[in-house]
């Protein structure tokens, strides 16, 4: 292997050289310095598949790229909770990247679900910072141990598609650590990603791109990174400010503008060249590391690679509702199927992560093959996918088919329309002409399954006149097979729902304030993102977080805990039974929350802390062990700008969904945070004091001492009970209001003196 001298190369190179490195070539290469030897490489989308666009096309490559696998969009992997399913789907896409001379794909997408409306929540894991967490870093191991690197992105707060190259995000410290980067965090620290990709979007006043707390105070120094920060296309507002920040390289090409900004800034002296020493440095290290791991003579298993996705989609696609047990179809049976959808799938989102898949599943014709040859089958439109527009033809055609069928098949969803990068919807309704169909279908059908397309949660009115939901996400080129497959009962439904269905969108805990005013939004609703809102709050949704049936059943028995008591610095481990008590394999997804019982920082009900997917034979039981570390049980103080764990008692829940809680137990931590200086004022309240083991004792007999002289709780028979009653009525009243309230037995004077006295204590 070559060995590169970075540090000689470096100094080698002219200052305009230099900055050449700090932009792209063009829209996919980054540039290269031939004199040196320093070679141009390939970056390109996307998230799911790769879309490396053919030579002399358009620049985004949006319409002509190289056949690759299609797989399941985030939002439909991510209803896996299977880490190591996503591994493999990474090893995949890093050899489909080899083979095509790609150096960088640009993805995955870990930002927040924070409202079901943002048209790019296809591309994204989850509305929990720990799931998608723990998924992005699968993700990004798998495509790296093809010598491949990653782009984690949008970093950070990218949310909304509306505005979403001028907005602002405005968040509370605590809400930002919490929730939105915690998302990347455990990406960032176990994956190490070659690219981190920042966002567009401003983030508390300034663009993520010039914002040198996210880029340089805690991504690199806080969190250890060490690769290359790269703006989203377009991204970069100043781009010294940006460098300055710690992003290293602009994309697509800047057509020497920028570069001749930096040029320009070191010889004023306004930008050090030290600084563009280190971006160079950095740059360099992941352009060779990318030559490194080149391999000449790479190939891919089109089909091999095919199955994977058919078997990635079957595990990610949730089973909503089986009333009756009416899945799975028996293979006999006469079957309607209808739905546009059905023959012309929406399997992948709208704009840069759209994929040109090497073959295409037709869901009829998979449901057909998967079927008895003597099943019959009949097909009706229903609807067109050209516009919204209710067509009583069709409908009334597909009236006639259904009510001659044993179960009819119902695909609907969203079109292509509906949801795609640059834009967000505005309501979460399915098209009028696919609601009124299936409507009409109740009318001379009892019997109906619906199969939802879609990149994201949708109302469903017509939810309690049909006895089975199939929720298939965006489920990629192969997702007609796995369709088949879960509903003929080939493959057993085992994926859970990584995000929350609301009832109606008014119930969503950014409702009032998404997409914002002009290029503003508050996250008014703080911590309370997703189920974090409808548990705590006691709002049933549509369907919970972490849902999912399945054709068998679990049961959880024998929780333990490694101990009752434990220091915060320590691990906990949780270990339960889970046994398949059904009459088929299954998968179960276990899911463990914990709850902080007495907090003195508002904090959500329960918080997902770990989980497994666990395979079950009939009958067949398991041990399940999970672990807790600090970050488990903690929350970010923003005065002491750091994670703290308070002492006192946690609950641990285990459960099949945040919902669904079927066992419970108690351990007490050993807190992690610093015993905080207490400062005694006039404006100390009476009742902090009281709460406080040092001043107990003292405040409450100065308050008896106060009463006996005052009588003004004469009322009171005893000193006990006139001493509750005053801790009651004066809790939140500052010291000075013993005086405002009694001057004629307690005076400035007494009050001064008390506090002498409460602040000598030893505390």
């Amino acid at each position: 292997m070559q060995q590169y001298d970075i540090q000689q190369l470096i100094s080698d190179m002219t200052l305009e050289e230099k900055a050449s490195l700090c932009s792209g070539l063009d829209f996919w290469h980054t540039k290269g310095i031939e004199r040196l030897g320093v070679p141009s490489v390939t970056v390109t989308d996307g998230p799911h598949g790769l879309r490396k666009q053919r030579e002399g096309q358009d620049n985004l490559g949006l319409f002509d790229s190289v056949p690759a696998t299609c797989f399941p969009s985030a939002a439909g992997m991510a209803c896996s909770w299977d880490t190591a399913l996503l591994e493999r789907v990474g090893e995949a896409l890093g050899k489909e990247c080899q083979a095509e001379d790609v150096a960088v794909l640009l993805g995955p997408g870990t930002n927040i679900k924070r409202s079901p409306l943002c048209g790019r929540n296809f591309e994204y894991f989850s509305e929990d910072p720990y799931l998608s967490s723990q998924l992005a870093s699968s993700h990004i191991k798998g495509v790296q141990s093809q010598g491949v690197g990653t782009s984690l992105k949008h970093f950070a707060a990218n949310n909304q598609e509306h505005r979403r190259m001028s907005t602002d995000a405005r968040i509370d410290e605590r809400t930002l650590r919490e929730i939105y980067l915690a998302s990347f965090e455990t990406a960032v620290k176990e994956a190490e990603p070659w690219t981190v990709m920042c966002a567009y979007n401003k983030v508390n006043g300034e663009y993520a791109s010039e914002n040198e707390t996210l880029l340089t105070d805690i991504l690199r120094e806080e969190w250890g990174y060490e690769g290359v920060v790269v703006s989203d296309w377009g991204a970069v507002n100043e781009r010294v400010d940006a460098l300055k920040a710690g992003l290293e390289l602009e994309m697509p090409a800047n057509n020497g503008i920028g570069d001749q900004k930096i040029i320009n800034a070191v010889q004023e002296g306004t930008l050090s060249e030290s600084t563009l020493d280190t971006a160079v440095e950095r740059l360099l290290t992941m352009i060779f590391k990318a030559v490194e791991n080149q391999k000449d003579t790479t190939s891919f298993d089109q089909e091999k690679h095919h199955q994977l996705a058919r078997e990635v989609a079957q595990e990610s696609m949730v089973l909503l509702k089986n009333e009756n047990d009416i899945l799975p179809l028996k293979k006999q049976a006469n079957v309607a199927v209808i739905g546009a959808f059905a023959q012309q799938p929406r399997y992948q989102g709208g704009g840069s992560s759209h994929v040109n898949p090497t073959k295409l599943d037709n869901i009829y014709d998979e449901l057909v093959k998967t079927a008895d040859p003597q099943a019959a089958f009949s097909f009706a439109e229903g609807y067109t996918l050209k516009s919204d527009d209710i067509e009583p033809t069709r409908i009334e055609e597909a009236k006639k088919v259904a009510a001659q069928s044993d179960v009819t098949v119902v695909f609907a969803g969203l079109p292509d329309h509906y949801e795609s990068e640059g834009y967000d919807r505005t309501h979460l309704h399915i098209p009028e002409n696919q609601r009124v169909l299936i409507e009409a279908i109740t009318e001379v059908q009892s019997h109906i399954v619906v199969v939802l397309l879609n990149g994201a949660p949708v109302e469903m009115p017509w939810l309690d006149k049909v006895q089975g939901v199939l929720e298939g996400y965006l489920g990629g080129q192969a997702l007609g097979g796995a369709i088949a497959d879960l509903l003929y009962g080939v493959a057993n439904p085992s994926g859970k729902l990584a995000e929350t269905f609301p009832e109606t969108l008014s119930h969503n805990p950014s409702y009032l304030n998404f997409p914002g005013e002009g290029d503003t939004v508050d996250y008014k609703e703080g911590l309370f993102v997703g189920y974090r809102y409808y548990d705590t709050k006691d709002i049933k949704p549509l369907f919970p977080f972490g849902y999912g049936l399945s054709y068998t059943t679990f049961e959880y028995t024998n929780i333990s805990l490694s101990t009752p008591e434990m220091h915060s610095t320590d691990e906990l481990t949780v270990s339960v039974n889970i046994k398949n008590t059904g009459q088929q394999a299954g998968k179960e997804v276990v899911q463990l929350y914990v709850c902080d019982k007495e907090s003195t920082v508002v904090r959500p009900k329960k918080e997902l802390k770990a989980f497994d997917k666990v395979d079950l034979q009939p009958g067949e039981e398991k041990r399940v062990t999970l672990t807790l570390n600090q970050r488990s049980f903690a929350y970010y103080d923003e005065d002491l700008k750091d994670w703290v764990v308070e002492s006192g008692d946690f609950d641990i829940l285990v459960g099949s969904s945040s919902a669904d809680i079927h066992l419970t137990e108690h351990v007490y931590v050993h807190g992690s945070k610093p015993e905080q200086t207490f400062t005694i004022t006039r404006n100390t309240t009476i009742g902090d004091l009281l709460d406080h083991p040092v001043y107990a004792s003292t405040m409450k007999q100065t308050l008896q001492d106060i009463n006996k002289k005052s009588g003004m709780f004469a009322a009171m028979q005893d000193e006990e009970e006139a001493s509750e009653m005053m801790a009651a009525m004066v809790k939140y009243m500052p010291l000075r209001g013993l005086v405002a309230f009694n001057s004629q037995h307690f005076d400035e004077q007494m009050l001064n003196a008390l506090i002498d006295k409460l602040t000598g204590l030893e505390g």
